[in-house]
């Protein structure tokens, strides 16, 4: 017959776990354990994904101003073409008028323009002909593959070609 004092001594003390208890809680703080890692690797995932997002944003908002910037230069790139060819053409008379030097300030103040976009000419005149640059519209004599002149100015936006230059390539004659 088991006493009263028996069975208290089998029993866990207050605040002590029985071995049930303990491998019980082991295996539940175990579980806990893994759905906070799960958790927190989700987590880090997503905040990866929001950064790789805003860097994809912010690409897209840089080729687009780029676009925006290709657009107007090719729009505004005929217009200074005739500006220059009307000052070419200009008759001896006039070339000393004063509103022919507010016409040639003009003149600066569109180039500087475009420059600020950050257009430059393709350099073509003298230079030997080079199809990612020029554009041969017909051969005349002169050195062979080597531009005798340019019928239109060719033009970069940076590293990119916007316009090629249309030349007039020498045929070895």
């Amino acid at each position: 017959m088991t006493t009263e004092r028996d069975e208290n001594a089998n029993a866990p003390s207050q605040g002590e776990a029985a071995p049930d208890d303990v491998t019980l809680l082991q295996v539940l703080l175990d579980d806990e354990r893994t759905k906070a890692e799960a958790y927190k690797q989700n987590w880090q995932r997503s905040a990866a994904d929001f950064q790789n997002y805003k860097r994809r944003v912010e690409e897209d908002r840089s080729e687009f101003a780029r676009a925006a910037n290709v657009a107007a230069v090719i729009n505004l790139l005929p217009l200074m073409d005739d500006l220059d060819r009307a000052m070419q053409n200009i008759d001896p008379h006039l070339e000393d008028l004063t509103w022919m030097e507010g016409i040639r300030h003009i003149q600066r103040k569109f180039r500087g323009l475009i420059e600020m976009f950050g257009v430059s000419e393709v350099d073509a005149d003298g230079h030997m002909f080079d199809p990612s640059q020029h554009e041969a519209l017909t051969q005349a004599p002169g050195e062979e593959n080597k531009v005798v002149a340019v019928v239109e100015k060719g033009y970069r936006l940076g590293d990119r070609l916007v316009r090629p230059a249309k030349v007039i390539v020498g045929n070895g004659t």
